[in-house]
Parts: C-alpha cells; sequence; structure tokens
C-alpha cells in the first residue's frame, strides 16, 4: 500500500470519527435540553398563575364589558368520552377540545391500548381544575369587541352526550354561545369538529378562526433514535403533493405556495391530522426536537387561519384523523373528508421515496407484501419470501452484469499486451485507443455491468423506504428479534458508548459480515483493469474502500429496525449465493471462444460498435486533436523566438 493510499484511509477515518462525533448530542447539549424544559415549565406554571389572576380580575370586574366572560371562567374540568370500535376520544370542558385519543386496535409497549396523547401528563398544581401543558392543545382565537375569546381558557357545557357525539357549547350570556360539535365518523379513526356561533354577530368582529395546534409526540416505539427518524410534521399543500419538516434538526416552516388542505404531526407508524374544511391560510408549522430521555420525540405547533362566520348562518368545520400509518387505512379514511374538492390524499403521509422509487413501492412492493401477508404467515417468513421474489426480478440484471464482468476478466491476458506495448505515460492516449478497440472487435463493454446494477438500484433503495413504514411489522417477532420494527437488542448495557449506542444489533452485525463475504467475492470476480501504476493504486484503494463500507454500515445501521437489517442481511446472503452460482455454471473459456468467435464473424465490419464506443472514441478522437493544437502552438511561440 503506498503513500497516498495510507493518507486517504486516515482522512476516510477521521471524516467518519468527526462525524459521529457531530451527530451525537454532548452532555453539556443534554443537560442544556434538561434545563430548557424545566424552565419552560415554570414559565409556564408562571403564565398560568398570572392568567387565574387575570381571570379573578375579569370576575371582580362583573359589570364591566368583560363581563362576557363571566359565565365562561370558572367551571369543572371534567371529560367526555366518546368512542367506536376502533377509537376512543375524551373532549374536554375545559378548552372544549380533545384531551385524549386511544387506538383500541393496536397496543402500546407494555399491551395496553395504544395512547396517542392524554393531557393529564402535566397538571398545573396551583389550580387542580386545569390542565397544564397537555400534549394536545389546540386554540380557537376570535377577535371580539369585549377582547379577544381564546377557547382553551374557558370552560365549555357538554350538551347531548353520546358513544358517537357531543355538543361542547361555550355559554357566554343573553343566549350568546359557540357551540362545538364532535361527531366520530362510523367506525373509522375521523372525529368531525363543527363550529356555529348563535347570536355572536355583534360580539365578534372577524371574520376568521385564528388557529394554534400543539401536540407532544409521545414515543411509542423502544428504539428513540430510529423512531425520531420518522417522526415530523407533515402537510399537504391544495392541488399539490405533501411535504415535510425536518426529522434532524429543529425546523420553522412560514412560507407556502399556496393553502393548505390538512397538517398532520407523526409519529412512526400513528399520526395526529387536522384536515380544513375548506382550506387553511396564513399557516406557520413549527417542529422541534426532544432529546432523548424525556419519553417524547419532537415538540410540533402550527398557527393558521380558517373562515369563520359570526353570524352563525354558516358552521366552520375541521376534522381530524388519530390513527395508524397504513397506506390502506389512510386511503379508505379519504371517503371521509368533509371536502372533497381537492383529493385529500392522506396516504401521502407516509413517505416512500422519490418519484421512482415510490412508484416501485406503490405498484409493485406494497401490493406483493400484502399478497405475503395476507396468507398468514410470520412476518419474518414474508420478508424471506419478498427477499427472494425481488432477487428472483433482478436475476437477469444481475447476470448480465456477472456476464459482463467476465467478459473482461477473459479479454485481460489481450490488456496486458497492450499495457506491455505502451509502457510510457506519453503514449496513453494510443494505449486507450487500442484498448476501445479490442472491447469493440471482442463485444466487450467496461461499462457492461454498471448499467444492469443502476437499473436494480431503484428497487433496493424502495425496499429501504418501505420496510421502515411497514405498519405490519411492528410488535412482530421472529427468531430472537421480539420487533421487527425495532432493533434486535440481544446484547444491551446502561450507559452509551460512542459510536456503537447502548445495545448490540444482530441482524444488523449479520448484514455487515455477509457484507464483507459478498466484497470479498465480487472483488475476486471484478478484473484488474488498471492501465498504469497510478490506476492500478486506484482500484486496489477502491476496493479497500468496499471493505470499509460494511465497517460503517454496522455504526450507521445497529439503530435501525430489525426488519430492515434482515432484509438487507438476506438481500446480501443471496447476491453472495447468486455470484457463486453463476462463478460454477459460467465456463469463461467458452465466454472466450465465443467473444473471439464474435470477432471472426466481424473481422471484415471493423466500423461495427456500440454507440457507447463511438462516443468514447469520438471523445478521445477530440481529446487528441487538442493536444496535437496545443503542441502546435508551442512549436509556433517556440519559433518566433
Amino acid at each position: 500500500m503506498d503513500k497516498r493510499s495510507i493518507i486517504g484511509y486516515v482522512l476516510i477515518g477521521l471524516v467518519l470519527v468527526l462525524y459521529f462525533q457531530y451527530s451525537q448530542p454532548s452532555a453539556e447539549e443534554v443537560k442544556a435540553e434538561k434545563q430548557r424544559i424545566e424552565n419552560q415549565k415554570q414559565e409556564q406554571e408562571r403564565k398560568e398563575i398570572q392568567q387565574k389572576a387575570a381571570n379573578e380580575a375579569f370576575i371582580a370586574q362583573k359589570d364591566s364589558v368583560n363581563s362576557l366572560f363571566y359565565n365562561v371562567l370558572k367551571g369543572e374540568n371534567k371529560r367526555v368520552t366518546m368512542q367506536n370500535s376502533k377509537l376512543k376520544v375524551d373532549i374536554s370542558t375545559y378548552g372544549g377540545r380533545v384531551a385524549s385519543a386511544t387506538l383500541k386496535d393496536y397496543k402500546d409497549q407494555e399491551g395496553g391500548e395504544l395512547v396517542l396523547f392524554d393531557s393529564r401528563d402535566k397538571i398545573n398544581q396551583n389550580d387542580k381544575n386545569r390542565e397544564l401543558n397537555g400534549s394536545n392543545t389546540i386554540n380557537f382565537a376570535f377577535d371580539s369587541n369585549s377582547g379577544k375569546i381564546n377557547t382553551n381558557e374557558l370552560f365549555f357545557t357538554p350538551v347531548n352526550a353520546s358513544d358517537s357525539s357531543v355538543t361542547m357549547r361555550l355559554a357566554f350570556k343573553e343566549n350568546k354561545y359557540i357551540d362545538f360539535n364532535y361527531v366520530l365518523k362510523g367506525e373509522s379513526y375521523m372525529l368531525n369538529l363543527y363550529i356555529k356561533a348563535h347570536n355572536m354577530g355583534d360580539v365578534i368582529t372577524g371574520s376568521d378562526a385564528n388557529i394554534t395546534w400543539k401536540q407532544f409526540l409521545r414515543q411509542l416505539e423502544p428504539g428513540y433514535e430510529f423512531e425520531q427518524r420518522y417522526a415530523n410534521a407533515t402537510y399537504k399543500l391544495v392541488d399539490d403533493d405533501s411535504d415535510y419538516l425536518s426529522e434532524m434538526s429543529d425546523e420553522k416552516e412560514t412560507e407556502f405556495e399556496g393553502n393548505l388542505g390538512w397538517i398532520a404531526y407523526k409519529n412512526q407508524f400513528f399520526s395526529s391530522i387536522l384536515i380544513a374544511g375548506k382550506e387553511f391560510s396564513n399557516v406557520e408549522i413549527n417542529s422541534e426536537i426532544i432529546q432523548k430521555g424525556h419519553n417524547l420525540l419532537k415538540r410540533c405547533t402550527s398557527t393558521m387561519q380558517t373562515p369563520f362566520d359570526a353570524a352563525g348562518n354558516e358552521e366552520t368545520v375541521v376534522q381530524f384523523y388519530f390513527g395508524p400509518n397504513d397506506f390502506d387505512i389512510l386511503k379508505e379514511n379519504n371517503a371521509y373528508v368533509l371536502n372533497q374538492t381537492n383529493d385529500p390524499e392522506l396516504e401521502e403521509l407516509i413517505y416512500f421515496g422519490w418519484p421512482i422509487v415510490r412508484w416501485i413501492n406503490r405498484f409493485f412492493v406494497m401490493p406483493l407484501f400484502n399478497i405475503l401477508s395476507g396468507f398468514g404467515l410470520n412476518m419474518g417468513l414474508v420478508l424471506i419470501l419478498l427477499t427472494l421474489i425481488v432477487k428472483a426480478v433482478v436475476y437477469p440484471f444481475t447476470k448480465k452484469s456477472y456476464i459482463s464482468s467476465a467478459k473482461m476478466r477473459a479479454l485481460k491476458p489481450y490488456i496486458d499486451e497492450i499495457n506491455a506495448k505502451y509502457p510510457n505515460s506519453e503514449d496513453a492516449l494510443k494505449k486507450q485507443q487500442e484498448i476501445m478497440g479490442l472491447y469493440t472487435k471482442y463485444g466487450a463493454s467496461p461499462m457492461g455491468g454498471c448499467l444492469p446494477m443502476l437499473i436494480q438500484m431503484p428497487i433496493f433503495i424502495a425496499l429501504f423506504n418501505f420496510v421502515p413504514n411497514a405498519i405490519e411489522l411492528r410488535q412482530e417477532s421472529f427468531l430472537w428479534a421480539n420487533d421487527l420494527s425495532a432493533f434486535d437488542s440481544i446484547i444491551s448495557w446502561n450507559s452509551y458508548i460512542w459510536p456503537i449506542g447502548d445495545h448490540l444489533s444482530l441482524f444488523c452485525l449479520l448484514f455487515c459480515v455477509t457484507q464483507i463475504l459478498n466484497t470479498y467475492y465480487t472483488s475476486k470476480m471484478q478484473p484488474n483493469m488498471g492501465n498504469s501504476p497510478e490506476m492500478e493504486a486506484q482500484q486496489k484503494m477502491m476496493r479497500w474502500m468496499m471493505y470499509i463500507m460494511p465497517v460503517m454500515f454496522f455504526f450507521m445501521f445497529n439503530d435501525y429496525s430489525s426488519g430492515l437489517n434482515l432484509y438487507y442481511f438476506l438481500s446480501t446472503l443471496f447476491s453472495v449465493f447468486i455470484f457463486m452460482y453463476l462463478r460454477k455454471v459460467t465456463n469463461e473459456d467458452e465466454l472466450l471462444r465465443k467473444m473471439e468467435a464474435y470477432a471472426e464473424s466481424n473481422k471484415n465490419n471493423p466500423s461495427k460498435k456500440s454507440n457507447m464506443m463511438a462516443r468514447i472514441e469520438a471523445l478521445q478522437e477530440q481529446q487528441k486533436k487538442l493536444i496535437e493544437e496545443r503542441e502546435r502552438i508551442k512549436n509556433a511561440k517556440k519559433n518566433k523566438k
């Protein structure tokens, strides 16, 4: 190994060390985050005390203009429960908001019903009747001639409550009130909210409701780091595609190319979606990461406006979806969206990759996965069968790539002769032209193995996006993995060790070992095409890089789901078996005889060449002319002197 190769490896290692060091929060950052959360809690409690004092001041001024609020500043904080076979929600009389959402068909990590959020998480100790900083809050603000009406600060009265509907009434005075009518839509995950004013036309001065929606995203899965990568705030533009804020950093979005149809706060497998009855305008969305250790992932906040009729002639409608990130379920719930002017496309909440990758997932991987899982097989077996079928589909491209490499190996003796014929660097162009002519003569191409591999890449990337989003893998066990949607920890420890973390994933380790094995076999099959000592050194360095990659993969994928690591392990293992099989059944001597027969049959047609070869030779001819022109100019300058 030469000096430049050693320097290259050292620089690569240094970059990796710096990357992993930079990507992990320091002890000071973790401490600062905890202090920030504590400060925020204290600040919120201080504001609650101030608000309580302000409310008491309102009550003391009963005969003033603020007497509008007298009946709604005090009350009992109770909950009204609504439920169907899939969803249970609690509506709080304080704020008239959804205080909790429970998904009946799914289990949490302790085996109980999955609670998406619950505002009982934090209670203001200074006022037992009020919930403070709950994990889900929504405020509807209205401008009035008696001051700002913020619904999250006022008490509602439940009217006509049942399992499927309840009306929360914000009763002011003199038969003036605002009704929040909640209705569960059949046996779905959809909850409708109809807001209607009664006799408020002389009180409310604006024509819009200003909405502020906040939610703390709970950590619902075992692996914080992995779930964090798939938790975000997503939004759908009217007449356009969906987009999302960064998963790995704090981000605030204030500029949108139009109004929004819905906003979602998304965990890896479950989401809360706020859907506009008309459209959301003047939107701001903010997402902040919460450091590990608080059982929370992110703090999401959105502000927006929607039309509101103070005269009460028309209702303001918004809808909630509290449910799984299941493509088919989301698509089914599109039918429950009241505003069908534009296709709501709730299924776009699930990110399947760039367009070509998304199409592969939509029309190949997902239907195939659904067919296999429909047989009731263990999800580990489903992944095995899925991998086998994918390998069968790409086998023709794999074989073509192998045959191309075999042709290059067969021509290696002829290339060595050309290298010996042109040992000097000034003959590099002639040597390259003769090598290109050799490829053309024998029907080989140095690029022949690249195109088949490029064709396979979108499928591999598609599986990378599909497996972590497959809710069917959640809490499904296989071999030693208890949950295919989380990492398989065969060894764990209490403290974090950089850069491996606090556990060891066996499927990840198997994947990396088989990747090294695959690199060994493929490197043996790749001919040494170096036309100079420099090129041979570069090729040798590239081979060493291929051995370094599995080590990098181990540190990258140790936190990833065992299902994804299982797929990559199986895919790489099957690749090794396929290459071993192809090597056994491919007779390279016979292949060389066929190439010689091809050369013989075309010896009278020297112009026959592939488009690629023609372009390469054209470029080389241009390069030759440029060199000759430079030499001519250089000689002309010498002659003038």
